[in-house]
Formats: C-alpha cells, structure tokens, sequence
C-alpha cells in the first residue's frame, strides 16, 4: 500500500508539472502512464537503462532553477551547518518524510532485483557499488537545489504552496520564467522516472517471494505475474490521481511519512544479512562501515519514535 502511494504521488508530479503547460490532467496522466509501461515491458533491461541514465541528464534543470533564483551562499552553508528544528510534532513528521523519500525502502528492493536481473558477477562489484554511491551523493546534491531554489524565494516572501505546482508557478515572478520553466521540467522527468521504477520494485518484491518468474528479458508469456501486476499498478495509480476530489497532496506527504517510519526496520534487517560472513563471504560488511550503518540507522529510528511519540509532549 505504501508503493501504491508511491506510485500515486509519482503520477501526481506528473500532472502537476504537464498542468503548467497547460495540458489537462486526465490527458497527462493517460499519456504517462502508457509510456512508461510501453518503455518498460517493451525493452530489455539494457535499452532501459540507458534511457533513465539518459533521463538523469535532466535533473540538472533543478541546479539551474537554483541558479536563477540567486540565493544567499553564505546564509545557505550556516543554515546547514547549524539547521533549527523545531521538536513538534509537523516538524518530526516532516523530517521522517524527508528521510523516507531520500532513502526510501523500495529502493533497497529495486536495488538488489536490479542487479540479478542484469546477470552481475562478484567480478563487477565495485563498479555495482561505486554505481550506488555516486547516485546517493548526485540525489542528495539534487534534493539541495531543491531546496535552496525554494527557500531563497517561496520562503523569504511568506508564500505557502500546497502542491509542488504551485511551487513552480510562485519562482516564476520572484526567480524569473525560466526558473519556473525549468523547475516544471525538472519535476517532470523525476515524476516519469520514479513512475517507471516504483511499480518495477513491487513487482520484483511479490514475484521473488511467491517464486515467480521475474526480469524485464523475459516475455509475458514467461513472466505474466510480473508484468500483470506492473501493469495493475501503474494503472491504479494513473486512476487515483485521476479520480475527482481525490487529497492528492495528502497521499503525497504521508507515503514519503510511512516510509521514513517503515526504513529503519528495512535497514536493520539489510545490515544483518550483509554483516554475515556464511551469506557474504569476502564481500561482508567491515567494522568501521557497519559503526556507521549502525549510528545512521539508530539516529533515523531515533527520529520515527520521536515522531510518533511527539504527540506525547506537544
């Protein structure tokens, strides 16, 4: 259920983005949802591939917004090296939301099924692994922009926004056209790729643990749970975002707050399978890197149960 608010949320920066330009939701999200089911039951996980590293081009369009919104350099490093953060309840849920869309759990799923599924020896793990690190500091550089972009402009004027359109629209006269412009494109094609992958991991998740066959190589006829429940989901969630009334900005935020809350028990269980030298051989974790996995997974489950506690004390 989580993924499926996932998937939502996904489609939903989808029309938001496409409604800047524009086009009406219904045709946008149709429209979305046909391509990025055609791209991925139509090619191998080769042609895929190349395209969404071809689409990560695109996330630069988030470094330019930020460009253009010329914010204060100074004030931005001393407001991250000394942040203020209230401990209320809005703000923790806010902060779990943060994590669980940075480092959300289907990630660790995708990750793992991406890399059978490209038929990975032992030989190329350093590459798999410098592969992952580089695209953990290229989010987090990217979720900076984000950021920055905002709090130079949105937050500065008092303007509150309620959908990431209406973000886009508000840099418009306080950062220029072409912040807003490109702010929209940006969302786009974040909105596209993660709609592509998200409903991938699900299907890779339930398929491996019914025993069913999985892989974007293998035929309908092969693989039809797979793709049938690929197929289900994007079609689900294209349809939620489409129903009228439907609180999509709510789906939105409370997904990413389920799975902060829901990462570090996925966490917790990755580190004890990769910390075992019986499953892992030579490729176990090491003493310093799991020190750190450790404190990092105990500061974010530090935080759920702050969140979830903060009821308590406000």
């Amino acid at each position: 259920m989580t993924n499926l608010g996932n998937i939502v949320a996904e489609f939903a920066g989808v029309a938001a983005s496409m409604g800047l330009f524009g086009v009406p939701k219904a045709l946008a999200v149709f429209a979305a949802a046909l391509f990025v089911w055609w791209l991925v039951t139509q090619g191998d996980d080769k042609s895929v591939e190349k395209i969404f590293l071809f689409a990560c081009l695109f996330y630069v369009t988030y470094a330019l917004s930020c460009y253009a919104a010329h914010p204060h350099w100074r004030g931005v490093l001393k407001d991250t090296v000394t942040p203020r953060l209230p401990l209320d309840r809005s703000a923790l849920a806010m902060l779990v939301g943060l994590i669980g869309t940075t480092i959300a759990p289907w990630m660790q799923f995708y990750q793992q099924s991406a890399t059978v599924d490209k038929g990975l020896q032992a030989s190329t793990y350093k590459y798999a692994r410098l592969d992952v690190i580089l695209g953990c500091i290229a989010t987090n550089v990217v979720a900076v922009f984000i950021i920055v972009a905002c709090s130079a402009t949105l937050y500065p004027a008092g303007i509150r926004v309620d959908t990431a359109a209406e973000a886009a629209l508000s840099l418009k006269p306080l950062a220029g056209k072409w912040a807003s412009t490109l702010f929209a494109i940006g969302l786009l094609n974040a909105s596209l790729f993660a709609a592509s992958i998200l409903p991938l991991s699900t299907a890779y998740s339930v398929c491996e643990g019914m025993g069913w066959q999985t892989g974007l190589d293998r035929s309908f006829d092969t693989a039809p749970q797979f793709y049938g429940l690929y197929t289900l989901l994007i079609a689900a969630g294209a349809l939620v975002v489409c129903w009228p009334g439907f609180p999509l900005i709510k789906v939105m935020y409370w997904s990413q707050v389920v799975n902060g809350l829901l990462l570090p028990v996925i966490l917790i269980l990755c580190l004890q399978l990769s910390s075992r030298e019986d499953l892992m051989g030579e490729y176990q974790n090491g003493r310093w890197f799991n020190i750190a996995a450790w404190t990092l997974t105990a500061l974010m489950s530090a935080v759920s149960i702050a969140a979830i506690l903060s009821p308590l004390w406000s």
